[in-house]
């Protein structure tokens, strides 16, 4: 496995040979996953897999998108690709991790497999990349032909335990933080700011991460499923999709509870979609979507109103993106333009990133970073890491989940979402969601 840093050049072995052909394949995804250094991203059922690892891409600070970016238009520039199914995911891709901030400790990451299994619209395929060197004897035509074998799939399994406790924002802290930042927005600094929590707890279990993958897919199939480099999550809201020149997006923000049954269900989107709170918010953060990804279009359409998004645990006000990119901007640049954005941190974007900062008192890591694939053409998928967790080698696992902040927000309402926010990874890992009593 090769590691390497984008902001110099591949040194001159560093070539890819790959090669994608369609298969009969109709066992799930998600039991063949590696369980200790799982890749996967999934919506209903379809998606991809990745097992092994030929290279990868590392970066951090400011320019770490851009750097990412560059190198690798450099390695797929320099890559041999025989793609023989021609679908979104298929020949050659990397999996991809970033963290949320310019000063993160987190590095971000493009992980390229040795396999990838996917399946999309039908059909399925396996795709085989090789690191290319001097030495490489195998030519293209026996390595096309030579089978690959697959992991056979396996057993459902429980999901790992793991108790959570509370991390360095503590909910007591947390309301102190939000009322902070109310009294911050009513002297005129910003408009919202988006203040997030973690939980903290160890994983046990011998099993690894597969269990709770499976979980977060059951429960959870209209999200983005994804695991990359240890950051594994269901996340609703889409970042950027690039197909072929079409790019686009979904933006979240103005969260409610789901019913208790389905009158109070009903009532509760009614409420969501009327709130002026929760609208306002969501203007927000869709005005910041369209004002950075539409310089890169030629056209750019947005939902005329909101709609509301529902999932098992809360409903969301949600609005569709859609345009022809103008550009010719890669995924990867897209990501670069529109991260963060207002729904994950707030509004002006520098004076709520500075807020965030002062307030919160940890690194978020990845946690609300962009997390996606790209492939040889640039084209990709990216989600925003929401409803996730780091899960470190040492086996340490940092849950988090955050809300929008705005004049009239009320800190213990704030602290109940993020509870209803953290469910989904908490009962991936086994445990109900932390209910702390509230002074």
């Amino acid at each position: 496995m090769t590691r390497t840093d984008a902001a110099a050049p591949p040194a001159a072995d560093t070539r890819l040979r790959v090669r994608t052909v369609p298969v009969d394949e109709t066992a799930p995804l998600v039991p063949r996953l590696d369980p200790r250094h799982p890749l996967l991203w999934m919506r209903r059922g379809e998606g991809m897999i990745g097992l092994g690892e030929v290279l990868r891409i590392e970066t951090a600070g400011p320019d770490r998108v851009a750097r990412a970016a560059d190198g690798w238009r450099r390695l797929a520039a320099a890559a041999d690709v025989d793609d023989r199914v021609g679908l979104p995911g298929s020949g050659l891709v990397a999996f991809g991790a970033i963290a949320f901030a310019d000063e993160s400790a987190a590095t971000s990451v493009l992980v390229v497999p040795e396999i990838v299994i996917g399946r999309r619209d039908g059909r399925a395929w396996v795709t085989r990349i090789e690191l290319l060197d001097a030495t490489s004897g195998a030519s293209g035509a026996a390595l096309a032909a030579a089978p690959v074998e697959l992991p056979e799939p396996a057993p459902k399994r429980d999901v790992p335990r793991v108790r959570f406790s509370s991390g360095t924002m503590p909910p007591e802290a947390y309301m102190s933080a939000v009322a902070d930042a109310v009294g911050r927005i009513d002297d005129g600094r910003f408009e919202k700011v988006v203040l997030a929590r973690e939980i903290v707890g160890q994983l046990q279990e011998d099993a690894g991460l597969r269990a709770a993958l499976a979980k977060l897919a059951d429960d959870y199939p209209d999200t983005w499923v994804f695991a990359v480099d240890g950051l594994i999550g269901a996340s609703p809201e889409t970042l950027v999709r690039v197909d072929h020149g079409t790019v686009s997006a979904r933006v979240l923000a103005g969260t409610a509870s789901r019913g208790r049954d389905a009158t109070s269900d009903r009532a509760q989107a009614a409420r969501l979609a009327d709130s002026p709170k929760d609208r306002a918010e969501h203007a927000l953060a869709v005005e910041s979507a369209v004002a950075t990804l539409a310089p890169h279009t030629a056209r750019l359409d947005a939902s005329p109103e909101p709609f509301t998004l529902q999932l098992p645990n809360l409903w969301h006000l949600a609005t569709d993106l859609k345009g022809t990119l103008g550009d010719g901007s890669s995924s990867l640049d897209l990501v670069e333009a529109v991260h963060p954005t207002a729904a994950v941190a707030g509004t002006p974007r520098e004076v709520a990133l500075r807020a965030i900062a002062e307030l919160e008192g940890f690194d978020r890591g990845r946690y609300a970073g962009p997390v996606g694939w790209i492939d040889a053409d640039g084209d990709g998928e990216w989600a925003i890491a929401l409803r996730c967790a780091q899960v470190s080698p040492d086996g340490t696992v940092r849950a988090y989940a955050g809300c929008g902040i705005v004049h009239d927000s009320v800190p213990a309402d704030e602290l109940a979402e993020t509870d209803m926010k953290f469910r989904p990874i908490v009962e991936a890992f086994g445990a109900p969601p932390p209910s702390p009593p509230i002074p």
